[in-house]
C-alpha cells in the first residue's frame, strides 16, 4: 500500500493539540470545522452547558435520506504520571510506527476522515455520509449523549454508525457495559487511643471493599458468561481509595471508587443494590449504635450502556463487507456505540490501531493501520457514491 503521507501530516497537526478530557476541546472541533468548510462542508456544533466543549456533525450527500455516520471523540487521556521516549504532543515516527498521545485512541481515524472528506464530497454520496467528532468520551460518553438527544428531533438521522475506536480494522459487535460509583463513608474522629469511640471510616470502608471483592469472585465463578470478550464474564472493581489525615487520629471520613464492567443481560442496579444493601443493613446500623450522624452516602461518576449488535445484521454484514473479514469479535472497552444503539442507530466498531497501545506512555499506531483504514475508506465510497474513484 502507498504511503499515506496526508493522513500522517493531518494526525500530526491533530495530536499537537493538546485535547485531554479536562481541557477545553473547541480548538480542535475549530480546526476540523475551518477544513471541512474549506471544501463547502458545513458542520453543525452541539455545545455543552458551559460552552467549553463541542460536538460537530456534518452530512455529505444528500440531506433528506439517513446515512451512515462515521464517529469518533476528540478528547484523549491525561499524560500526567507517564514516562515517555518522546514528546507526547509531537507525532514522532520509529520503526514504523507513529508516536504520540491520541495516535491510536483515535486521532488517527479522524485525521483520516479529514483527509478523505474531500474525496467523499467529490465522488458525490448517494447514501449520505455523516461525519461525528464528539467530546468527552474518555469520562464517561458525555458529549454524544448531547448530540443524539439533538440528532434525534431531526426529520433525518444515521440509519447506522461505525466508531472508528481501534480494533486493527477488525468488526467488533460488541462492548461490555460499565457503571461507576463512589461511596462516601461518615464516621466520628476521636484520638486513636480512645478508638472504640469513634467510628473508623477507613475501616468501615475496607469492609464495603472486601464485599465488593467477594461479588467479583462470585461473579467470575458463576457468570453468567459471555465467551466472545477477553475476560467472559462482568467485573467488579475498586480503583481508588482516599481517607485518614494521621494515624492517632479516628477517620471521619474515607471515600472510595468502585465501577461494574457488565456483560449484555447483567443488570447493574442489582449489582449495586446489593453493594448498598450490605452497607446500609448490616453496616450502618453497627455505626450508627456509637455516632447517629454516621453513614453511607452513594454517588454515580458515570455510566454507559453495553453494545451488542446481532451478527446477522445489515450494518455488520455491510461493515465486514469492507473489511474484506468473515469473523466479528467484542471488544473489552468501552465505546459510545451502547449510547448510538440505544438512540435506534445500529452501531459497529472497526478502526485503526490496537487499544493495547493506547492510554499508556509512548502510545503509537502502526503506519500501516493508517493504509489500511484508507482502504477502508475508498472501499466504503466505491459503495455508497455516485461517481469512481477515478472520475
Amino acid at each position: 500500500m502507498p504511503r499515506p503521507l496526508e493522513s500522517i501530516e493531518m494526525i500530526r497537526r491533530l495530536v499537537a493539540m493538546d485535547t485531554t478530557s479536562r481541557n477545553s476541546n473547541l480548538e480542535i472541533i475549530g480546526f476540523i470545522a475551518d477544513h471541512l468548510a474549506g471544501f463547502g462542508i458545513e458542520g453543525r456544533l452541539v455545545h455543552d452547558e458551559a460552552g467549553r466543549k463541542a460536538n460537530l456533525y456534518a452530512t455529505l450527500g444528500p440531506t433528506d435520506k439517513p446515512g451512515i455516520a462515521l464517529s469518533g471523540h476528540t478528547d484523549v487521556v491525561p499524560i500526567d504520571g507517564q514516562t515517555w521516549n518522546s514528546d507526547p504532543w509531537q507525532l514522532n515516527e520509529r520503526d514504523g510506527r507513529l508516536f504520540g498521545r491520541g495516535t491510536a485512541d483515535m486521532k488517527a481515524f479522524l485525521g483520516i476522515l479529514l483527509v478523505k472528506a474531500p474525496e467523499m464530497l467529490r465522488r458525490e454520496p448517494t447514501t449520505p455520509i455523516h461525519l461525528v467528532f464528539t467530546y468527552d468520551e474518555e469520562v464517561g460518553c458525555l458529549g454524544v449523549r448531547r448530540l443524539l438527544t439533538v440528532l434525534r428531533d431531526l426529520p433525518v438521522r444515521p440509519y447506522a454508525c461505525i466508531i472508528g475506536e481501534p480494533t486493527d480494522m477488525k468488526v467488533m459487535v460488541g462492548h461490555k457495559g460499565k457503571m461507576s460509583m463512589r461511596c462516601h463513608v461518615h464516621g466520628r474522629e476521636c484520638h486513636s487511643s480512645l478508638a472504640p469511640e469513634g467510628v473508623n471510616a477507613v475501616e468501615y470502608a475496607a469492609e464495603v471493599i472486601a464485599r465488593l471483592r467477594a461479588m467479583a469472585q462470585r461473579v467470575a465463578r458463576e457468570g453468567p458468561f459471555d465467551a466472545d470478550f477477553d475476560v467472559a464474564h462482568s467485573t467488579v472493581h475498586t480503583g481508588v481509595v482516599r481517607g485518614g489525615t494521621a494515624l492517632n487520629i479516628v477517620p471521619k471520613h474515607c471515600s472510595f471508587d468502585f465501577e461494574f464492567r457488565f456483560v449484555p443481560g447483567v443488570d447493574p442496579q442489582a449489582l449495586l443494590a446489593e453493594v448498598k444493601g450490605f452497607a446500609e443493613n448490616e453496616l450502618a446500623p453497627q455505626m450508627k449504635a456509637v455516632a447517629p450522624e454516621t453513614g453511607f452516602t452513594w454517588e454515580q461518576i458515570s455510566a454507559f450502556p453495553g453494545l451488542d449488535m446481532p451478527v446477522d445484521s445489515e450494518i455488520v454484514a455491510f461493515v465486514k463487507s469492507l473489511t474484506g473479514g468473515n469473523s466479528v469479535g467484542k471488544v473489552a472497552f468501552g465505546t459510545e456505540g451502547g449510547l448510538y444503539q440505544e438512540a435506534g442507530i445500529p452501531t459497529v466498531i472497526c478502526g485503526p490501531g490496537s487499544i493495547s497501545q493506547a492510554h499508556k506512555p509512548d502510545e503509537f499506531i502502526e503506519v500501516e493501520q493508517i493504509a489500511q483504514c484508507e482502504a477502508f475508506m475508498d472501499r466504503l465510497m466505491d459503495r455508497v457514491c455516485r461517481l469512481p474513484a477515478s472520475a
